[in-house]
């Protein structure tokens, strides 16, 4: 079987988000926590991931891009089998498993991406994380599975996550505000946007 890129997505759902302070909140980075992906369990898309493989990609990644600071991921998902760093707005910190459920750590970064995601999330919009890897895959009935040949590149932080309630909350100690002014998020990315790169989209 050849390999191809997999990347999944599932209709949006809403989610209840949290904010907790710590020195990275108080330094100007953000850290949110969540579920990465789930093993046994079908996707939105209908793929399911085998405990084992997902179980050893998970440990490599640990090992390797985690160890290194190197565990990078962007907002939204590319059609690329690399990680674009002009587009990179995260870094994954930590993972763990819980029953069949990987959880993980992320730190939002400051480049442009990065800030947006930033923005979104203070302003109370939820986001999702959703994995990408290379692989080839078997019909099972109705059911696709993910062979041995996957390989893990990285979580993605995307709209429509793929793997139910993979959404990432703000790793911190207090209840964030209710209030959801969504008529300002365009005003906040074009704010971002244009601090960041000089050009104004509207000007």
């Amino acid at each position: 079987m050849s390999k191809s890129l997999l990347i999944d997505h599932t209709p949006f759902q809403s989610a209840k988000l949290t904010l907790v302070e710590g020195k990275d909140t108080k330094a100007g980075l953000v850290t949110l926590v969540g579920k990465l992906q789930e093993a046994e369990q079908k996707n939105g898309n209908g793929r399911v991931y085998p405990r084992e493989i997902l179980e050893r990609e998970v440990q490599k990644y640990a090992e390797g891009p985690i160890k290194t600071r190197t565990s990078l991921g962007e907002l939204d998902h590319p059609e690329a089998s690399v990680v674009n760093l002009a587009n990179t707005s995260h870094v994954i910190t930590e993972v763990w498993w819980k029953g069949n459920d990987l959880m993980g750590k992320l730190q939002l970064l400051p480049t442009p991406s990065g800030n947006i995601a930033k923005a979104l999330v203070m302003s109370g919009i939820p986001l999702g994380i959703s994995s990408r890897g290379m692989g080839s895959v078997r019909q099972l009935g109705e059911t696709v599975e993910v062979q041995d040949d996957f390989e893990l590149l990285c979580w993605d932080l995307v709209s429509v996550p793929s793997t139910p309630q993979a959404y990432m909350q703000l790793a911190e100690s207090k209840q964030f505000g209710s209030t959801k002014d969504y008529s300002k998020i365009n005003e906040l990315i074009t704010e971002i946007i244009c601090s960041q790169t000089g050009v104004c989209p509207l000007c």
